[in-house]
């Protein structure tokens, strides 16, 4: 069966989903290739947060341009943003000093430095140790599981997207897209095979070193039915975040971290906070490569309640002590490896095999689209 298209984007993740809004914006016909049935992949494992503050390089650039376009798209869509806005706090005199010079920087516009007092007056859920936060007015966030699958279904049913969900792909180069049911005439093809490297450009993903980190999170139920205004990030996001890492404070903070917090920085723990329509708290996370072939993780591995233990310890330091009972446990999983956030290549004049490589798809997805698209 033979269809011709404008565009044939492969991948209906974060990633695929920004080709296909970009390319329908140019007036393209588009259609939308993926493997699973529905959207199951990264891309609705993550926080949902689109995060700006704390992004640095072209990585920022891209996050405020894709804050934009959530902010447009997702009432035009029915996604509801459960947070504008996001508190960086500090319980370490260097991460107060970290947040200092951020805010004195030139990425501290539309943010707000004030002490722990200030901040629990705000937050009264904070942990009483709060030396300083961060308030920040760039961030949003949506409930990742509920968001994807509703952009897909108004890029199909408002802008025509054509959808073929159950269909791996055999061949990706334009002008043609072959699965095993059908081919497809494509002026343009764009891959985004996130998470699966065995498929559609496996070996040009492999020659850049690309592997998978996962991810270990929980959801919550916190002691007492307090709100958040916006989502919450500790000491440990401040040697992780580019834009705070790369500050010439962050070495005091990153050997305080060691001294105190090794256990964490082995797993890769920074942790972060948000909050569901529901009042669950979504929590995490921790980053292990993941090079396990079987079904059963090893020691120490996702899924490990040894690292349960070390997040829901940090959630006791960075918000009041209580009960927070786990009500689910999940690991989601990016690509890393490669030097920039994101990877592109391009296998013919019309195509294009994209990856983005630092978990900030949610965060940078529209912009990247923009950008690819403007190349084809």
């Amino acid at each position: 069966m033979n269809r011709g298209f404008d565009l044939v984007v492969v991948g209906a993740g974060i990633v695929g989903l920004a080709h296909a809004l970009a390319g329908v914006r140019r007036g393209w016909r588009v259609a939308v290739v993926e493997r699973d049935t529905r959207c199951v992949g990264a891309s609705v494992r993550n926080f949902g947060f689109v995060t700006v503050t704390g992004q640095a390089g072209a990585t920022r650039r891209r996050a405020e341009r894709t804050r934009a376009v959530w902010a447009e798209v997702a009432p035009a869509a029915g996604i509801a943003v459960l947070h504008r806005g996001a508190w960086v706090t500090a319980r370490r005199p260097a991460a107060v000093a970290v947040l200092e010079a951020y805010a004195a920087g030139p990425h501290g516009a539309g943010c707000r430095l004030v002490d722990g007092a200030a901040a629990r007056a705000q937050l009264p859920m904070l942990h009483a140790d709060t030396r300083a936060a961060l308030w920040s007015r760039h961030e949003l966030r949506v409930e990742s599981r509920d968001a994807l699958p509703r952009l897909a279904a108004w890029l199909a049913e408002v802008h025509g997207v054509q959808f073929f969900w159950g269909e791996t792909v055999h061949e990706a180069l334009a002008p043609q897209v072959r699965t095993a049911r059908r081919v497809l005439q494509a002026a343009r093809v764009v891959a985004c095979p996130g998470t699966v490297f065995g498929g559609i450009g496996a070996e040009v993903l492999a020659s850049h070193g690309l592997r998978l980190t996962r991810l270990q999170m929980l959801r919550v139920r916190p002691p007492s039915p307090w709100r958040l205004p916006g989502a919450v990030l500790g000491d440990l996001s401040l040697v992780r975040y580019g834009g705070f890492a790369q500050l010439p404070e962050a070495q005091a903070l990153r050997t305080a971290l060691q001294h105190d917090a090794a256990d964490c920085l082995a797993h890769g723990v920074h942790l972060i906070v948000v909050q569901s329509a529901d009042g669950s708290l979504v929590v995490g996370d921790s980053h292990h490569d993941d090079t396990a072939a079987g079904p059963f993780a090893a020691p120490g591995a996702p899924p490990s309640e040894a690292v349960d233990t070390l997040i829901l310890r940090e959630l006791q330091a960075l918000l009041v002590p209580g009960d927070y009972g786990v009500v689910e446990r999940w690991s989601g999983h990016y690509p890393v490896g490669h030097d920039d956030d994101v990877l592109v290549h391009t296998p013919g004049p019309a195509t294009r095999l994209v990856v983005v490589t630092s978990g900030t798809g949610a965060s940078t997805a529209f912009a990247l689209a923009d950008e690819v698209l403007d190349t084809l």
